[in-house]
């Protein structure tokens, strides 16, 4: 079974690709040949999912998922939100934007954070949604290099860890995004569909 991630961004797929059953194999928009930005203009997270996928359904008329995913931070009333992956601006870096949600919460105490991932499978005629969260908080200094966007400030609960200092296997134990993508896949195998 084929699965074709909405996204170009190969850490996500790389981390998608951890927990797939050995009959499922992750394609993306690189091998589709699709190079230009997907469309993601909607001010909600589960929004921006199925605008993405879609897009993507439409354009090509393939069966797809796409996901989004916001850093929700509780003392600044859910920001950075659905403006995580812009926090900075438009031409960001993952480095701009935990710089900017540093000075943000100087001289707040309360660090408490979730990351919210929601995944929109687009499949035949019909549009699902499925979404994981993971309750942390946000470290005052970055830790580890592994990862991508805001994981070196992030550490979820009762972990000890950010999640720039796990291993994909560690990360996916805990991460949103998996327990989004499991919810995704266990819909999949429980009603035997098949996707090429």
């Amino acid at each position: 079974m084929k699965l074709l991630f909405a996204t170009s961004n190969q850490n996500k797929a790389i981390e998608i690709a951890e927990l797939l059953p050995s009959n499922f194999k992750i394609l993306t928009l690189k091998d589709i040949n699709h190079f230009e930005d997907v469309p993601e203009t909607s001010d909600t997270i589960q929004g921006n999912a199925c605008q993405k996928a879609n897009f993507i359904k439409d354009k090509y008329a393939l069966d797809c998922f796409a996901d989004d995913t916001g850093l929700e931070v509780l003392s600044l009333d859910g920001d950075p939100g659905v403006r995580s992956a812009r926090y900075a601006g438009e031409h960001r870096s993952d480095s701009d934007n935990i710089q900017l949600l540093q000075e943000r919460l100087h001289g707040k105490k309360d660090r408490t954070a979730q990351f919210r991932t929601v995944i929109c499978l687009a499949l035949g005629g019909i549009q699902l949604v499925f979404e994981g969260t993971v309750k942390g908080r946000i470290l005052e200094e970055p830790r580890g290099h592994y990862g991508f966007g805001y994981d070196p400030i992030f550490e979820p609960e009762n972990c000890g860890k950010s999640f720039a200092e796990m291993t994909i296997e560690e990360k996916n134990f805990f991460s949103h995004r998996a327990r989004a993508f499991t919810k995704m896949i266990e819909y999949l195998i429980s009603t035997n569909v098949s996707v090429d």
